[in-house]
């Protein structure tokens, strides 16, 4: 501000000096604003040194002239392009739009941004992992099933830090963030249990995926050492026809279940349905049924699943502070994050009053 002359004026640019660019440069904010480019690329930097007074001639010197920095250009100086790539593997699956807003929203906080990767089930692993590594991302979130062997190339060939969430490989040198899946496996055997259920059934997701596996892993430990017997298993795919199509086949069985937890909420609300309309059950009276996830669709009146909760704000925010730390120490040894998750009390399942009080979980 010139306190003799009133404020400082922005140069206007003459139709011929930005006739030779299809759209406004740095250059073009610098002569505008009467600066060096270099000030213009600091005052669009986060943290850059620029004089109060200066940064705000130049804001204005590019509104004049509608410039917006271009990310890409500025990412050769920084080596950081502001891009985490979130890799996912089913995004018809309500939970990981969920987990795509809820980073997508965090990372906004901070000035960066996602890149989405959807890997089908049919697509090639090693064309996916080569769509990945085309971007010079500042880090890779995973959320998907892919198998260790082809994680552990992925974090071999990019300098980008690697953490998976909602999932735990052993063979792979990356981080991870999950839910205690192994806990609440545990938590919900007792629970149905506890509340007089003698015949508990359980419906895995996708062959070979961490979450499906350990959720079983702990059911199965608990009604095995309680009743004395395995518990039914039907496998439905993580979807929402695997689900239909698992409720079909337990009740083909002499001793049909009279409890089942499914291993994600779509495949409950598959369970739901075939339970109601196909086989003309009563829920929860004739069976209780509990999903996992806690997905929008499972508040809905015409389900109201009860379900198991995952700590998504909790786990991103886990999944970004590993990222950090492994940008700021590359050759830090793996971490392996595991936190509890909350039971989420709805009308699709018969429990007892004294365990509805035990909301959380810390141990099953």
């Amino acid at each position: 501000m010139n306190k003799k002359n009133g404020p400082t004026l922005v140069k206007k640019l003459s139709r011929q000096e930005l006739v030779v660019h299809s759209k406004p440069t740095s250059r073009d904010v610098a002569r505008a604003a009467g600066v060096s480019q270099s000030a213009v690329s600091r005052a669009f930097t986060d943290g850059g040194k620029v004089a109060p007074e200066t940064r705000e001639k130049i804001l204005r010197a590019a509104e004049a002239i509608n410039y917006v920095p271009n990310i890409h250009a500025r990412s050769l100086i920084t080596r950081r392009t502001g891009m985490i790539a979130l890799v996912v593997g089913d995004i018809t699956n309500p939970f990981y739009p969920e987990i795509l807003d809820t980073l997508s929203k965090k990372l906004q906080t901070v000035g960066q941004r996602v890149v989405l990767f959807n890997i089908s089930r049919d697509e090639p692993i090693d064309l996916a992992i080569s769509g990945v590594l085309k971007y010079q991302v500042d880090g890779i979130i995973i959320a998907s099933a892919l198998p260790g062997i082809s994680i552990a190339e992925l974090s071999l060939k990019t300098y980008s830090p690697v953490v998976l969430i909602n999932r735990t490989i052993r063979s792979a040198p990356v981080d991870t963030v999950s839910c205690d899946n192994f806990s609440a496996g545990k938590f919900l055997a007792n629970l149905l249990l506890d509340s007089g259920h003698r015949r508990p059934a359980f419906v895995a997701g996708l062959a070979g995926a961490s979450t499906s596996v350990e959720r079983e892993r702990g059911f199965r430990e608990v009604v095995l050492a309680r009743t004395g017997k395995e518990p039914l298993i039907a496998n439905g795919d993580f979807t929402y026809q695997g689900g239909v199509d698992a409720a079909r086949s337990l009740f083909e069985n002499k001793y049909p279940p009279d409890s089942i937890f499914a291993a994600n909420d779509i495949m409950a609300l598959g369970v739901l349905d075939a339970l109601r309309i196909e086989l003309g059950l009563n829920v929860p009276k004739d069976v209780s049924v509990i999903g996992f996830d806690d997905i929008g669709t499972a508040a809905w009146p015409s389900y109201s699943l009860t379900t198991f909760r995952q700590p998504v704000s909790e786990m991103i925010d886990e999944a970004l502070r590993l990222l950090s730390e492994r940008i700021s120490d590359p050759k830090r040894k793996p971490a392996n994050v595991v936190l509890p998750g909350t039971i989420v009390l709805r009308k699709s399942a018969r429990l007892s009053t004294k365990r509805q009080r035990k909301s959380q979980i810390a141990s099953a």
